[in-house]
């Protein structure tokens, strides 16, 4: 199977108190200088193989917010690996309401962009205020219905819930919203109190109280549930889609595969070795066009870690991991390698066999095993 390409672009027009992704504030200049380095490091990725083969599976554009980035600079990413994108089985691109447009859209459309995920993060105000974020409400809700009337097959939306304050009456109320826009992918996650961001240093001054965890339980439930009524079943812990609109990029990470990461703060898993590039972008830029390296750090992975690392990620995903599999893909048998682990969680009632002819076949989490899925990926390693 051929890789998956991430490429970061690690710029925000303002930093969200609670994100601890890599990211910088958005200048002309500085984004000018990384667009040029990076579309160097992609002329020098290799030519698309003869035939029907792709060279990246996958393609994402992630961040940080790609739409920051002036519609010039865009452009020119864009065409710098059309020849990869256009044999992509998906071609993903993040955007934030605040900075997509029409013209915007059209250029991904245009560049074999076939899939979007919009940052919506919650459809209340207040919520978005709390969040830091800059875009309000409505502008969330127009630039959904937006990329769909502009010819976008394929939406996907992020959701936050469990914002201190928040109730789970009005949580539901916003998932009701949601799934009347015309997304066919929700991610929805709980959120986090990072450290180093501004909202952990709310959180050790006291001046906010984190929900209590039945009532974030409570809300992720009420996620699975309401989102499931509606057609957009749970494929993993906080993914969420109509069928065949999966994220086929999200999907080679949770099966271990092979990807390349471009960008500051980009990890890249190729043969066994997993590279993290450096976090920060002026020193990106100035290591590339000293012809130096950018890699932070790297780790060669034993086949036993590979193994372990790919049942861990692998159980979060709602088919679990089928036994077959497991062996054609790491050469182990799971139920040898993970024997103490798996007899752990299935006391605890995290997990289940999977059955086939009435013989165990593999193990997938119960219900209450996506609440504690930490703890079920946790025991894998």
């Amino acid at each position: 199977m051929a890789p998956s390409l991430y490429i970061h672009i690690p710029f925000c027009k303002r930093k969200c108190f609670y994100c601890n992704f890599y990211s910088d504030v958005y200048g002309d200049t500085s984004a000018s200088s990384y667009i040029d380095v990076l579309i160097g490091q992609i002329k020098k990725i290799g030519t698309v193989p003869e035939g029907d083969c792709p060279y990246f599976s996958t393609i994402y554009i992630g961040g940080g917010t790609p739409t920051s980035l002036d519609k010039k600079l865009l452009v020119r990413l864009l065409k710098s690996f059309e020849q990869y994108s256009r044999s992509a089985s998906e071609f993903t691109i993040e955007a934030n309401p605040e900075s997509l447009d029409e013209d915007k859209i059209k250029l991904f459309l245009d560049s074999g962009v076939n899939r979007i995920s919009i940052g919506v993060q919650s459809l209340r105000d207040d919520k978005l205020k709390k969040l830091g974020r800059i875009h309000t409400a409505k502008k969330a809700i127009d630039s959904v219905h937006l990329a769909s009337k502009k010819g976008f097959k394929n939406i996907s939306i992020d959701l936050m819930f469990g914002i201190w304050g928040e109730d789970i009456a009005s949580w539901k109320k916003e998932l009701v919203e949601a799934v009347k826009l015309p997304a066919d992918h929700v991610s929805c996650y709980e959120l986090t109190y990072e450290n180093g961001t501004p909202l952990f240093a709310a959180l050790k001054n006291k001046s906010v109280t984190p929900l209590e965890d039945d009532v974030t339980a409570a809300m992720y439930e009420l996620v699975i549930d309401e989102l499931g009524l509606r057609g957009i079943k749970q494929y993993e812990v906080s993914n969420f889609a109509k069928i065949g609109c999966e994220c086929k990029h999200n999907i080679n990470y949770w099966e271990n595969n092979e990807y390349i990461g471009l960008g500051p703060s980009a990890v890249s898993y190729i043969e066994g070795v997993r590279a993290k590039n450096i976090s920060d972008v002026g020193e990106y830029v100035k290591r590339l066009n000293e012809g130096k390296s950018i890699i932070e750090s790297s780790e060669h992975l034993t086949p036993v870690k590979r193994a372990r690392e790919t049942a861990a990620i692998k159980i979060r995903t709602k088919e679990g991991i089928d036994f077959k599999w497991f062996k054609d893909k790491t050469g182990f048998d799971l139920q040898e390698l993970e024997k103490n682990a798996i007899k752990d969680l299935l006391a605890k009632d995290l997990i289940k066999y999977k059955r086939e002819n009435n013989l165990p076949s593999g193990i997938v989490l119960k219900r209450k095993g996506f609440l504690f899925c930490d703890t079920v990926s946790s025991a894998m390693m």
